[in-house]
């Protein structure tokens, strides 16, 4: 490894870190993961194999077990979206998910089983089969129910209303506040029923990795206890370029067996809570996930 330099107890190539650096792996939060990262490669007797990878929120090490298993270590910070990742994991037992081979639940650090990062199932040229994989996949995972603990839909719904008056005072096109208002009133016709199924919450193509005991497997969720109908949005807003949105709805609605209006009601309840985060940020509202929106509303 001549030549290679330590970077937070990870040997990273020059060229290697240069890379992070563009990608955002290398400041200041990123190298306290690596440093956490590098006390569980001796705590848990990983040898690593490669550069580390960074995600949004996290950063993901190829290693190699004691025993010679192949592995990836996830580094991540807890909050409210991540720290229910284990326990879901734990739940659906790699039955078409990544499999956790350990875990420290109090940093939130997983070991899992390694995938195939280079073969996202994005890469499938054909969208309409890609399509069909992922909600053959979500109906897998949402047919089990929630362990205690998860944050519930329920609860998600009641801050999204809480939020929305004054979101809406802010916006400057009645358009806009009529589309979420439109949004808001779908949900209210199916928020007394939030549901009891464990949610993956992104689901998109991205999220689901070619494998060697499957053919895919789903990766990264961000739990939560609810209905399936509100996971639809994501696999519609990614590749939302390549068209076919009302088929590829109705493809998922089918597949998962769910009634279309309800799957309508919280599809558009998942564009109101993202609309209310853009909004809140200071950003205009996502034209793809407007015209999301607007062809479920019929307009």
């Amino acid at each position: 490894m001549r030549g290679d330099v330590s970077f937070s107890g990870w040997w990273v190539s020059p060229s290697d870190f240069v890379v992070l650096a563009r990608v955002g792996v290398v400041k200041v939060g990123y190298g306290r993961l690596l440093e956490r990262g590098g006390r569980f490669l001796e705590r848990w007797g990983l040898r690593q194999e490669g550069a580390p990878m960074s995600g949004q929120v996290s950063v993901v090490l190829p290693v190699v077990r004691a025993d010679g298993t192949r592995a990836v270590l996830k580094l991540q910070d807890l909050d409210e979206e991540t720290a229910g990742e284990g326990l879901a994991l734990r739940t659906w037992g790699g039955d078409g998910v990544v499999r956790l081979l350990d875990e420290d639940a109090e940093s939130g650090t997983l070991l899992l089983e390694r995938l195939d990062e280079d073969r996202p199932l994005a890469e499938v040229p054909d969208v309409m089969k890609a399509t069909s994989v992922l909600a053959e996949l979500l109906a897998r995972i949402t047919a089990v129910p929630a362990p205690a603990g998860l944050r519930r839909l329920d609860s998600v719904t009641a801050d999204m209303f809480e939020r929305l008056p004054a979101v809406t005072r802010s916006l400057a096109a009645e358009d806009d506040r009529r589309l979420l208002a439109d949004c808001a009133a779908a949900v209210r016709e199916v928020a007394d029923e939030p549901g009891d199924r464990l949610l993956h919450w992104d689901l998109h193509f991205e999220n689901v990795l070619a494998a060697d005991r499957e053919p895919w497997l789903v990766i990264d969720p961000k739990p939560l206890a609810g209905d399936p109908c509100f996971e639809l949005l994501p696999a519609l807003w990614n590749r939302c370029e390549e068209g076919a949105l009302e088929r590829r709805f109705d493809l998922m609605t089918e597949v998962l067996g769910v009634d279309r209006g309800r799957a309508r009601a919280w599809t558009l309840g998942r564009v109101l809570q993202n609309s209310l985060w853009q909004v809140e940020e200071g950003e205009e509202l996502d034209e793809d996930q407007v015209g999301i929106a607007r062809m479920l509303l019929g307009r």
